[in-house]
C-alpha cells in the first residue's frame, strides 16, 4: 500500500488540527449532537485563533473556508493553501464534522468567495461568515435548474426565491445565493450573490432537524424582493452562454476536495475506534500477513482500510492541483465520489464490525455513520458526481449524457 507522507512544512498545522480535535471537537461531540440548534460557544476561541493564523500566514488555511485559487497563469503554488485546508479538515474532522461546519467565518460560503471573488470583494468581505445558498424545493443536485431569480433594478440586484438546506444559514453573517439572470438562457445566466443578513426581505424560514451534523444549524430562507448591490455579485454579469457556468461551478472546484476531506477525516475516525475495539477483543489486523489468513474481520478492517487510503489519495491529488494552476473539475469530483462513498460505507462497517459497542452511544460510532451520510450527498450527490466525471472523461456535454 502506498503511504504518501505529509510535507514538513505541514506537520504543525496537522499537529494543531489533530490537538483541537481531541481537545475541543471530542469532548463536545456528544453534547451538541444532543443539543442540536445550540450554539457551541467552545468554539470561539479556536475561531479566533484560526483567524490570526490565517491571516498571519503561518496556518496557510488551516479551517474550512478554503483559500484564494491561482490564476492558472503560471504563477504556481500559492503556499500550498489548498492542501493545507485539506490536511487541516481531515484532522478537525477526526474530531467532529459538525463542529466544523460551525465554525465561524469558516462557512462553504468562504470558500465561494475565496474562489471567485475580486480583489476588492475580498477585502470588503473579509472577516464575515459566509454561508452558501444553492438547493431549493424544485432543485436538488441538478444546480442547473435554479429557479431564484435575479433582477438588475439600476445600482442594485432584486432577488426572489427559496433556498433550503443552508448550512450555517441561522449564524452566517452573509449567504452566498445562487440565481439566474435569466432562465430562458441556462446555465450560462446562473450567478452567485453575497446577502448580507438583515437585508430586507431576506427572511429565516426555519431550522431542520437532522440525522446527522446536528451540531451544525441548517437554514431554509425565503428572499423576497431581496436588493442587494450590484458589486455584490461574485464574479462577471454578463450572461455567457458558451461558457456555461463554468464561472460559479469553479467554486465546486474549491468545496468538493473539502467535502471530500471531511468525509475522510470522519472515517479515519472510526477506523482509528475500531482497529482500538478489534485490538481489545484479540482481533487486531496484521499488516504483516496476508488478509485470507487472518480474521473475517480483521480482513474487512484491511479491505476498509484500502479502500480509504483510495479516497484520501484522491483528495490530497484534487487539493494539489489546485495549488499549481491546474484544472481539476474532473479530480475534485472524483475525490468527492469516492471519498464520500468510502465515508458513507467505513462508518457503517465499522459499526457492524463493533456489534452492540458500535451501536450504542457509549462510543461515537454510530454518530459517525450518521455524520458520514450527508458528506455523500451535499456539495452533489454520488450519482451527479459520478456523471460529471464519465462527461469529462468521454467528452459529452450535459445535453449528450444525462
Amino acid at each position: 500500500m502506498i503511504n504518501l507522507e505529509v510535507p514538513k512544512k505541514f506537520a504543525a498545522l496537522v499537529n494543531q488540527a489533530r490537538q483541537s480535535a481531541a481537545e475541543v471537537f471530542r469532548p463536545n461531540s456528544r453534547k451538541y449532537d444532543h443539543a442540536e440548534h445550540s450554539y457551541p460557544h467552545e468554539l470561539d476561541m479556536l475561531a479566533a485563533v484560526l483567524d490570526g493564523l490565517n491571516s498571519s500566514g503561518e496556518g496557510g488555511a488551516s479551517g474550512a473556508g478554503g483559500v484564494r485559487r491561482s490564476s492558472g497563469k503560471g504563477d504556481g503554488v500559492r503556499n500550498g493553501g489548498n492542501m493545507s485546508t485539506a490536511l487541516g479538515t481531515i484532522e478537525l474532522c477526526w474530531g467532529d464534522v459538525g463542529l466544523l461546519l460551525s465554525l465561524p467565518r469558516q462557512g462553504l460560503g468562504n470558500a465561494a468567495i475565496a474562489s471567485v471573488a475580486d480583489d476588492e470583494q475580498l477585502q470588503r468581505f473579509a472577516g464575515k461568515w459566509a454561508a452558501m445558498a444553492i438547493t431549493e424545493p424544485d432543485c436538488g443536485s441538478d444546480s442547473a435548474a435554479i429557479r431564484t431569480t435575479a433582477r438588475l433594478d439600476g445600482d442594485e440586484y432584486v432577488l426572489n426565491g427559496q433556498k433550503i438546506f443552508v448550512t450555517s444559514g441561522e449564524r452566517a453573517d452573509a449567504v452566498v445565493v445562487w440565481a439566474t439572470l435569466d432562465r430562458s438562457k441556462g446555465r450560462g445566466a446562473i450567478k452567485s450573490f453575497v446577502v448580507e443578513k438583515g437585508t430586507p426581505g431576506f427572511e429565516l424560514v426555519r431550522l431542520e432537524h437532522k440525522l446527522g451534523i446536528r451540531a451544525s444549524d441548517t437554514a431554509e430562507f425565503r428572499l423576497d424582493d431581496v436588493r442587494v448591490p450590484k458589486e455584490n455579485l461574485l464574479g462577471s454579469p454578463e450572461i455567457n452562454t458558451e461558457q456555461g457556468f463554468a464561472g460559479v461551478m469553479q467554486t465546486f472546484d474549491n468545496t468538493r476536495p473539502l467535502v471530500a476531506a471531511m468525509a475522510v477525516g470522519v472515517a479515519r475516525a472510526a477506523l482509528d475506534e475500531t482497529r482500538e475495539k478489534l485490538t481489545e477483543s484479540g482481533l487486531a489486523p496484521d499488516y504483516d500477513r496476508p488478509p485470507h489468513r487472518q480474521s473475517s474481520a480483521a480482513a474487512t478492517f484491511l479491505e476498509l482500510e484500502a479502500d480509504w487510503e483510495a479516497g484520501y489519495l484522491l483528495t490530497l491529488q484534487a487539493a494539489w492541483m489546485a495549488d499549481n494552476g491546474r484544472p481539476n473539475s474532473l479530480q475534485a469530483s472524483m475525490a468527492k465520489a469516492k471519498a464520500g462513498r468510502t465515508g458513507t460505507d467505513v462508518t457503517l462497517r465499522c459499526v457492524e464490525l463493533c456489534g452492540t459497542l458500535g451501536y450504542s452511544e457509549h462510543s461515537l460510532l454510530e454518530k459517525w455513520s450518521r455524520d458520514a451520510k450527508i458528506l455523500d450527498i451535499f456539495e452533489g450527490t454520488q450519482q451527479i458526481q459520478q456523471l460529471v466525471i464519465a462527461r469529462r472523461l468521454l467528452g459529452k456535454s450535459s445535453k449528450d449524457l444525462k
